[in-house]
């Protein structure tokens, strides 16, 4: 199956993720107690090494949070809070006065735990609902170790074939515009399956011929 895209192709997919991505905004802006200002991701494929390095990239800088979704997509999301982000969900949601860190007590890791499920429940439920799929998101752990290392059962053996799709979105607050990367990976089969969702339906109500 050819895997590569076309603009429009792109283009459909981003305003898919666009819907999902914009119920998860309202949904942290719940949380936070802010206005949450949603940008429209990028849609890349990505050499296996590349994305990796990506991963361990934001993980150097942030606490990561990972959900992996199952059913008929197989993919992974991963959420990192900066320390910025643990300070100020600390003293909104827990009433704690921390200062920024990475460092995270039980108690903190549980608030983000809380946070990336329902973002990414609400992002799944968009996308299921869209694409006519039976998938969830399974609890969110916080990783320990390398997470790139943890999701080599995405990446393919051959490195220089891009098979990876993944989106990169930010959430931003109003005030200080501090920026909450989330990452969505999906498998080759997966990918082929959005492919396949997006070529045969026009998403206008008319059958696309063959």
């Amino acid at each position: 199956m050819d895997l590569s895209m076309t603009e429009l192709e792109r283009d459909i997919i981003r305003e898919i993720l666009n819907i999902g991505l914009a119920r998860a905004a309202d949904s942290f802006a719940v949380i936070a107690q802010e206005r949450v200002l949603l940008e429209v991701p990028s849609i890349d494929l990505l050499m296996s090494n590349d994305i990796l390095a990506k991963v361990r990239e934001y993980q150097s800088r942030h606490v990561p949070i990972q959900s992996d979704i199952r059913g008929d997509f197989n993919g992974t999301t991963l959420m990192f809070f900066s320390g910025q982000h643990v300070q100020r969900l600390s003293r909104v949601c827990l009433r704690m006065q921390t200062t920024e860190t990475l460092e995270v007590n039980e108690l903190q890791e549980s608030l983000l735990l809380e946070i990336s499920n329902i973002i990414t429940g609400a992002l799944v439920t968009q996308l299921a609902n869209i694409l006519k799929a039976n998938i969830y998101g399974a609890p969110p752990v916080a990783p320990r170790g390398d997470i790139a290392e943890s999701m080599q059962n995405l990446v393919p053996e051959q490195q220089l074939q891009p098979l990876i799709f993944s989106v990169i979105t930010q959430f931003s607050d109003r005030d200080n515009m501090v920026e909450l990367p989330l990452m969505l990976f999906f498998d080759r089969v997966t990918f082929e399956k959005i492919l396949e969702i997006i070529r045969s339906y026009d998403f206008l109500g008319r059958q696309m011929s063959a």
